[in-house]
This record gives C-alpha cells, structure tokens and sequence, in this order.
C-alpha cells in the first residue's frame, strides 16, 4: 500500500500482496439473454438468498425459478479468452426498474434481487471484464410477451371463431385481425421505453465504475431477433383450400401451431417493424452513452439478422431446424405441452389460452431463442468482443448457415 503525505511518497508494505480475483463474465437484462427457451435451467436465489429449483407448473410466476436461467445461455456459449468464469443474473420478464430495484417491487415480477445488488455481491469475490446487456424489450409501455400474445391470440380466434359466433356470441369481445404496427408499439411509447431503458443502462455503468476490481471491463448491448420470418414457408399460406384471409380456417390455424407459428402473414411485416424498433431502442441508448462516456468500452451486438433464413416457419418441416422456440401451451398445469390442436374446438383452445393467462410459466417459454439459437448468439457474443472498442456490431446469418460478424 502506499501512502501519500507532506513529507513525500513513502512506500508502506502492510501485509502480503492481495491475490488477484478471478474475472467474470456477466448477463443482465431479459428473457433473450437469460437463456429463455434454451432449457436446463438452473436453481436461482430468491430475494432471502435461498436457491430456488423447478416448484412445479401450478407455482406462483413470481417464484425466482421462473427467471429461466439457462446453462445454454449466450453467455455460456460464447467463447471469452481470459474469462475464467461466467454468471447468468438476467431474468425473463425483466424491465428496466429490476436492474436497481427488486423485480417483486412492481407487478407480475419475480422475488428476486435487484441486478444491481446481485452484480455488487458477484464483484466482491471476482473481477468483472465482460458484461452483456439484453434490456429494452419489456417497459412499462410494452412487453414481448404482451405483444406475442396479442397476435398469437387474434389469429387463433380468427382460425376458430366464425363471424356469425363472434357477434352473436363474443360481442365483439375478441379482436381477430392481424396486428398493425401501432398495435404492438406506438412511436411515442418506443421513445418512452428507450428513456428508462438508457436510466438503466446508465445506472449499470455507474455501479461498474464503483465495483469493478480494476476498472476494465467491455459492456455489450445486445439487440433482439424476431423468430418469425418476413412471410410463412409456401406450406403454410393455405391449407383446405383456405387462407388467413377467409372466415374460420382451423386446419390452417392447427398446420401453424404445429409449426410454432400461429399468426396471420399479415402481422408479420409489423411484427419485423415491432424487432427493428428495439433494435433502435437500444442503439439510441448506446449513442446517448456514448457520447457521455467517452472512455467506456461501450459496444453494440446487433442480432437482429442472426437467424436470418432459420426462423419458425421460414422453411418446411417447422420448427425442426428452426434457432427459435415454438408457441406453446398447456391444458392445464401438467408439464405437457399441446403439439397438435387438430380436432380440438373454440372451447378447448379457450381452456388451454386460459392456463397460460394462469400460470404464465407453462408458455413463457414460446418465441424465444432455443439451445441452438444460444449457441448462435454465443458466436455472435465472440464476434463482439474480438472488434475494436465501443464498435457497434452486426452478426448476421448467411444462407450457408455460417455466420458474419462485421
């Protein structure tokens, strides 16, 4: 140690050298960086420091398991020369006030620390170099799961309700169309949740100022891909001599579901227009940050082309070979999942929209990247820590299946 005072700089020896900690990689933020949809997820501590394993599909969400921490998260896929361990802190459903508050302090959280107090707990026992970000996607203006839900929803409706049933019956009750751009998120709401997601992400810089060993480290802001193609395979257009188009299409809506893509071709383009909106989200709150911070090694991992050409429904034979998760539900809790809803009529396709407007858990897992997709974005992740500082990132598919990372 050494000491400073009137008399000069004097060299001080007050015990042995401290030992140097072990560097870490970190994940914050979301379901995309969590490891949603990627399996094998693991125990997580609760907001009291007890590990909560696998409670069962009737649990409450709020169980701290449900944050879906996946050992085959990008994080553990990627390579990282000179880490020698990695930490998953990110939770599915996580919105920009879970990174310096506990998500159990607003609604539909889960009961789990702040980030913030579980990266500071982490920095005590190790040196932080890398730390990927995936925030934005869920706000107080909009979620991801709120907008899957609400086109998934429509066009399951559509495929099983007729219009003499839907006014006789419904009222007018269940929208049916495609979803509209403004729909899923308005100008207005995308600036709002670009504000607090830059308040967080500013609030993550300044406690790594704060914590970190040495003062190193590299932060990725990753974007977001959709799992949805620009259109659906030619298999999937019709079925029975029936588009999305027409009134009442249930072999079609069943062929889709099977597929993992129950959703009119019509919601598609805003859909992608919904992905490219959370791509600029996040790219705004790095060029704000930024330009505050002119010495932070502050990147963009732009993905939003990665799995460009192995989409849901993108080629024949979905979701094989797809990177991402298919929709998903249970008829009630019972850790089966409904691969087929041929045959099934309006009131079992209510029942089983019921159980996953109950216990969430049992479908939040669809439209998220799979073990295959993580490993993409594990390459992806690569690809940005080996560019220059403070780079902004694409990783993009090619037909091929490779990738490239400029």
């Amino acid at each position: 140690m050494f000491l400073v005072s009137a008399a000069g700089i004097q060299a001080v020896q007050s015990g042995p050298a401290q030992a140097a900690l072990p560097t870490a990689a970190v994940a914050l933020g979301d379901s995309f960086v969590s490891g949603e949809g990627a399996g094998d997820y693991q125990p997580v501590l609760d907001a009291s420091g007890t590990a909560q394993a696998f409670p069962g599909w009737s649990a409450p969400n709020s169980n701290a398991y449900f944050c879906h921490r996946s050992a085959n998260a990008s994080v553990f896929a990627a390579s990282l020369p000179g880490i020698q361990q990695r930490f998953n802190l990110a939770c599915s459903g996580a919105q920009p006030a879970d990174i310096a508050a506990p998500s159990s302090a607003r609604a539909e959280g889960r009961a789990v620390a702040s980030q913030l107090d579980q990266l500071r707990a982490l920095a005590r026992t190790h040196d932080i170099d890398v730390v990927l970000v995936g925030l934005g996607s869920n706000n107080t203006q909009f979620t991801f799961g709120d907008v899957a839900t609400l086109c998934a929803n429509r066009f399951i409706a559509d495929a099983w309700t007729g219009w003499w049933e839907f006014w006789a019956y419904l009222k007018g009750e269940v929208p049916q169309q495609p979803c509209a751009a403004a729909d899923l998120a308005t100008d207005a709401e995308v600036a709002a949740a670009t504000a607090e997601t830059t308040a967080a992400l500013r609030q993550i810089l300044d406690t790594l100022a704060q914590i970190d060993a040495d003062g190193v480290h590299q932060v990725i802001l990753q974007t977001y891909t959709n799992p949805l193609p620009p259109d659906l395979a030619q298999q999937y257009h019709d079925e029975d001599g029936r588009t999305d188009t027409r009134d009442k299409f249930r072999a079609l809506g069943a062929e889709r579901y099977a597929a993992g893509c129950p959703i009119h071709r019509a919601s598609l383009a805003p859909g992608h227009v919904f992905s490219q909106n959370l791509g600029s989200l996040v790219k705004n709150a790095h060029a704000t940050l930024a330009a505050e911070r002119p010495a932070a090694d502050l990147r963009v991992l732009d993905v939003q082309r990665a799995f460009d050409g192995a989409r849901l429904c993108e080629n024949p034979g979905s979701p094989a070979g797809a990177l991402a998760t298919p929709v998903r539900v249970q008829d009630g809790p019972s850790g089966t999942f409904v691969t087929s809803l041929s045959g099934w009529d309006k009131i079992g396709i209510q029942r089983a929209a019921n159980t996953c407007v109950t216990y969430f858990q049992t479908c939040q897992e669809s439209w998220h990247p799979n073990a295959a997709g993580h490993t993409v974005l594990g390459q992806c992740l690569t690809g940005a820590l080996a560019a220059a500082p403070r780079a902004v990132v694409t990783c993009a598919r090619n037909p091929n299946g490779t990738l490239s990372v400029s």
